[in-house]
């Protein structure tokens, strides 16, 4: 049933995703949206965790989105992709969790350019989500 409820689900994200996207006609739309939402999902788990440790709470939120993400992920996923997928993901959440770190350690310059970085990659992500 659980293969059914994504089946299911996936359908009225796509729609609810593209709907919007299609009015606003945005330039940033991804050429390859499996990559693009794939590396969405590095990032949320990245930043998930980095909450875990500064605003517990907030990571419930990035929770839900990464959900969200992950199973538009999969539907999108081509059979025998999918070490391709996680090579993505593992890739974008190593990469944002290093910007993270450097976020909150190191000298003022150099932790602020590193949160707006990481802030900018998130909202790239949140966009094509809201």
């Amino acid at each position: 049933m659980g293969g059914l409820k994504t089946y299911l689900r996936v359908p009225a994200l796509l729609c609810a995703l593209s709907a919007p996207l299609a009015a606003q006609a945005q330039p940033d739309i991804p050429d390859d949206p499996l990559r693009f939402f794939a590396t969405c999902a590095g990032r949320m788990s990245a930043l998930m965790e980095h909450q875990w440790i500064v605003d517990g709470p907030a990571s419930d939120v990035t929770k839900l989105h990464r959900a969200a993400v992950l199973d538009l992920v999969a539907a999108l996923t081509p059979p025998g992709d999918e070490a391709r997928v996680m090579t993505w993901r593992i890739e974008a959440k190593a990469a944002h969790a290093a910007l993270l770190g450097q976020s909150r350690h190191g000298d003022h310059s150099g932790t602020a350019r590193a949160a707006r970085q990481a802030s900018a990659l998130q909202d790239q992500c949140m966009a094509l989500l809201s």
